[in-house]
């Protein structure tokens, strides 16, 4: 075994040796400490455990293809780009701590809870209320764009603590020890990607069968019937989860 003891080092140099100690050991072990990086296997790993997650149905998903049925493939895209940006805002979150202090500070876990229940329950209201909403007519959702589809796939990402706190638990299992902020970044990165692909197929597919649904009105009404109503009730759910 090699080691420090039988190894032979050159004395100091002096008067007598003046070459002595002019050759540097080159084979000491280092002492810097090594920092794991983000390896393929984990990378891959977390890619299906992401896509099983993203594919489980909530009100992101709903919201898309409420947005794809009601407005059409642009809005209904923009909704999955805004669920999208979303996810990197709770990735952010999960770096600076923030869905930490949603874990530890009651306060700001149900303030929170309850903004994100009241956007949910004024859409799925506005969604009951509006019996035009899901019109074919010449310029039916063009009130309605990309802007707002936008803006509405984000807060009802942001709006809700549990995905920040999902995020907390969830992202760390596939982190190295001493992890870099690009590990954390790559895994957020792609899960907000794989997010975008599939809620954006979704959006598509709202498209694509939107004619076809809402031509027949006793269909249409079902159709704003039903969506506000699942709106409505993750609002409920989210709301009332301090209380049981």
């Amino acid at each position: 075994m090699d080691t420090l003891s039988n190894r032979r080092i050159e004395p100091y140099a002096t008067d007598e040796h003046p070459n002595a100690g002019s050759r540097i050991p080159t084979d000491l072990p280092s002492h810097r400490p090594r920092r794991d990086m983000l390896d393929a296997a984990t990378f891959l790993a977390f890619v299906p455990a992401a896509v099983a997650l993203i594919l489980a149905p909530g009100a992101d998903t709903v919201y898309v293809l409420t947005s794809g049925l009601r407005d059409g493939r642009g809005p209904g895209v923009a909704g999955a780009a805004g669920v999208a940006t979303g996810v990197l805002v709770h990735t952010a979150g999960v770096a600076l701590g923030l869905a930490a202090l949603l874990r530890t500070v009651p306060e700001a876990y149900a303030f929170v809870r309850y903004a994100g229940a009241a956007y949910l329950l004024y859409l799925g209201v506005k969604t009951l209320r509006s019996r035009e909403s899901f019109a074919l007519a010449d310029g039916a959702g063009a009130g309605r764009g990309i802007r707002e589809g936008f803006a509405g796939g984000l807060l009802v990402n942001v709006l809700n603590p549990k995905v920040a706190l999902f995020f907390l638990a969830f992202l760390p299992q596939f982190l190295p020890r001493d992890p870099l902020l690009a590990d954390l970044a790559t895994l957020g990165a792609t899960y907000a990607g794989l997010s975008l692909a599939y809620l954006g197929a979704v959006a598509v597919f709202a498209e694509s069968v939107r004619e076809r649904l809402l031509s027949n009105p006793p269909a249409r009404t079902a159709v704003r019937y039903l969506t506000g109503a699942v709106l409505a009730g993750f609002g409920l759910v989210l709301a009332a989860e301090g209380l049981v």
